[in-house]
């Protein structure tokens, strides 16, 4: 990264102006013409002078392209070096807010597409997964002692069979009531099931309440998936485990048609550098493949008894 390019490119307001809102959230052409309210071939055109001089980063999902900032200790540098400015209030004050109701927005979709698929959501499931079993792959993962919290329980196919041998509180939450009321209707008569409505990039939990944490094909639905888990690092005891499943990257858009979705699928090191840098001690990643030629991986992290955040 050569630093007069980084001086060049930051020496127009607007540019400063994106760099600033991608360091805080990663936004699509589309919504950055929202956002900074330009025609998108300005946008097009400051994104790339940003992304030659090693400011931003770029991955392509389906038709569409994100961006955010780069990583690293130049980034952060500049990222300081406004927040400490006078500019400061003027650059985050609209763009942030802009940026933010873009975010809500994809959640609304979100929302929208489990409403509507909520009924059919296990049958749509078994098209993708075909025979297999993640249940049952999770049942031999996850120790029967302590509390357990499934996050983004859907229709609570897990948690019921989790019931049966779980010794102590399983907590299912999930931002859906549609998701939910089929959970309820499944879990009647469970005592040691409750079920909670909430956002996983919110959790509503007290710090350090469970012992184990799954994430069952959930992370592709968020649009922010560094913050659930750190969500999820927050409410873990320490030496607490993390069981987290979802796609490898595919290119496959009709997968998005059947099962929703922000993202198809991650990279194996993206998620482990998202675990790790949060704090917690990857154990192990194992793949599976199910329908479609498609592939899921499955994390299992530790809280590390040490390293409280």
């Amino acid at each position: 990264m050569e630093l007069i390019k980084c001086f060049k490119a930051l020496s127009d307001r607007t540019r400063l102006r994106l760099l600033y809102v991608l360091h805080q959230y990663e936004l699509n052409v589309n919504e950055i013409v929202l956002v900074v309210d330009m025609i998108q071939s300005g946008v097009s055109r400051h994104l790339k002078i940003l992304m030659e001089s090693g400011l931003l980063t770029s991955r392509k999902d389906g038709s569409f392209i994100y961006y955010s900032a780069a990583k690293n200790d130049v980034v952060r540098t500049f990222i300081s070096l406004v927040d400490q400015g006078i500019e400061r209030k003027e650059l985050a004050g609209q763009d942030l807010k802009k940026a933010r109701e873009m975010i809500k927005i994809r959640q609304n979709r979100t929302k929208r597409f489990f409403r509507a698929v909520a009924p059919q959501w296990d049958r749509l499931k078994k098209e993708v997964l075909g025979n297999f079993d993640l249940n049952v792959m999770m049942l031999e993962k996850v120790s029967a002692h302590g509390n357990i919290s499934d996050l983004g329980c859907g229709t609570g196919e897990l948690m019921e069979r989790l019931s049966k041998n779980a010794s102590h509180a399983l907590i299912g939450i999930d931002s859906s009531p549609e998701m939910l009321e089929q959970a309820r209707l499944r879990l009647s008569g469970k005592d040691n099931a409750e079920l909670r409505l909430g956002e996983l990039e919110h959790l509503p939990m007290k710090n350090k309440e469970i012992d184990t944490a799954i994430m069952n094909m959930v992370l592709h639905h968020i649009s922010q998936p560094e913050l659930p888990i750190a969500e999820v690092y927050r409410v873990l005891k320490p030496g607490g485990i993390f069981i987290l499943s979802d796609f490898e990257k595919h290119d496959q858009e009709k997968i998005k048609k059947i099962m929703g979705g922000s993202w198809l699928g991650f990279e194996k090191e993206k998620i482990k550098t998202w675990l790790i840098d949060t704090g917690f001690h990857l154990k192990e990643i194992e793949s599976y493949p199910v329908n479609y030629g498609l592939t899921i991986n499955v994390f299992t992290a530790k809280k590390q008894p040490f390293k409280e955040k």
